[in-house]
């Protein structure tokens, strides 16, 4: 009787709740606006390509290689997507100094590619890496990671703020120095964003948000390329022929699409008209073939993204996995403000950054990055329903 007794115990252990609770599952919402951004982004880099250098083998060099990249990334994010969060949590100091490496090596002669007369990249046979990509996500890896140690003194005291974005001041300095302001810019926004997330008080953070506003207009009224940007960016139509031809190029595109765009792969603008029309005026071409609705309709799959990445982020609270909260804030941050901040330069709204546009723009280190990211961010989501799981199972 009491063998069967215990037999019966055990069965009902066996149909426990715990094997009963689904596998944590992709956030499809992500996946879904990451994919169709991909793919738009590809097409419309084989439309530029194709016209740019004509139809023949040569014309798909640019799309085969942003294929390639594409690839490279959803290899990338796959392997995110089964990393545990925790070990970055853990190794914060290691990615931030990896960070710095890499910043610092793309301003040693020698070891840094220049083009255009920045020195931000990294040359490994015929592949080179834009090294403020990465750096820019292993900074926030360490900012995410600061605030759930030091949280206690993040929103308690100015000094427990301080310490973070002191550090965050370096990346920048070593940004700026390549030049790259507007990837400066774009940090600094995401990291005091990820730390207002993560306790700092408002007024602390407010009063950093005012001296960095105060420090990034010293600096670009400092310099006279910066300043020649923004003049030409108040009346782009004065200096049509000279500073100017960039923004006017890029307004024409976006005033000859109308409504419904002229036509996919018939855009006129990208005829050696539009300097970097593949990259940082993507979006003023896709503006010019798909129209009005074309141009709605990205910018909703951005917001979507940028939405969903802030509800994981607190669902990642309610489930007690700070770092994965934090970490996922800044994801979202990081892609939603640098996509804000490209369509506003094509737009005509803000003044020309050198930004691409998040998984669309041709660029093999950004999109790779981009998409590690997400690999990341989805792995936030898988953890999310790991530890649902396991408080559904007691």
């Amino acid at each position: 009787m009491a063998a069967e007794t215990t037999l019966t115990a055990r069965r009902r252990v066996t149909k426990g709740p715990a094997h009963h609770v689904p596998a944590p599952a992709a956030d499809g919402v992500v996946l879904g606006t990451m994919l169709a951004l991909l793919g738009i982004g590809l097409v419309m880099v084989a439309s530029t390509s194709l016209t740019v250098l004509g139809a023949g083998s040569e014309g798909w060099r640019d799309f085969l290689h942003q294929f390639f990249y594409a690839l490279l990334g959803l290899v990338a994010a796959a392997v995110l997507y089964n990393t545990p969060l925790e070990l970055f949590e853990r190794l914060r100091y290691v990615v931030l100094g990896l960070a710095l490496l890499l910043l610092v090596a793309v301003l040693v002669p020698g070891v840094g590619h220049s083009i255009n007369g920045s020195a931000r990249w990294l040359s490994f046979g015929p592949f080179t890496l834009q090294a403020s990509e990465p750096a820019r996500v292993l900074v926030l890896m360490y900012v995410a990671g600061y605030a759930v140690q030091h949280h206690d003194a993040l929103s308690r005291s100015f000094l427990g703020l301080i310490r973070p974005v002191a550090m965050v001041g370096l990346v920048g300095l070593l940004l700026v120095a390549e030049p790259d302001f507007g990837g400066t810019i774009v940090l600094f926004i995401t990291a005091i964003g990820v730390l207002f997330f993560a306790g700092a008080r408002k007024r602390d953070t407010a009063i950093l948000t005012l001296l960095f506003g105060g420090a990034a207009i010293a600096l670009a009224v400092s310099s006279p390329y910066r300043l020649e940007r923004l003049t030409a960016f108040v009346n782009p139509w004065a200096a049509a022929q000279g500073s100017g031809f960039q923004l006017t190029q890029a307004l024409i595109a976006v005033g000859h699409g109308g409504v419904f765009g002229v036509g996919l792969g018939q855009s006129i603008e990208k005829l050696a008209w539009l300097p970097e029309a593949q990259s940082d005026f993507l979006f003023s071409v896709l503006a010019e073939e798909l129209g009005l609705v074309g141009v709605f309709s990205v910018i909703a799959l951005y917001l979507v993204f940028t939405l969903r990445t802030l509800k994981i982020a607190r669902r990642a609270l309610v489930a007690n996995l700070p770092f994965a909260a934090n970490l996922a804030f800044a994801i979202g941050l990081l892609l939603g403000v640098q996509a804000f901040v490209n369509i506003g330069v094509n737009l005509g709204v803000l003044p020309t950054k050198g930004l691409t546009l998040p998984f669309m723009s041709a660029g093999g280190s950004s999109l790779v990055v981009d998409l590690a990211a997400c690999g990341l961010l989805l792995r936030a989501v898988r953890e999310i329903g790991m530890a649902t799981a396991r408080g559904a199972s007691r």
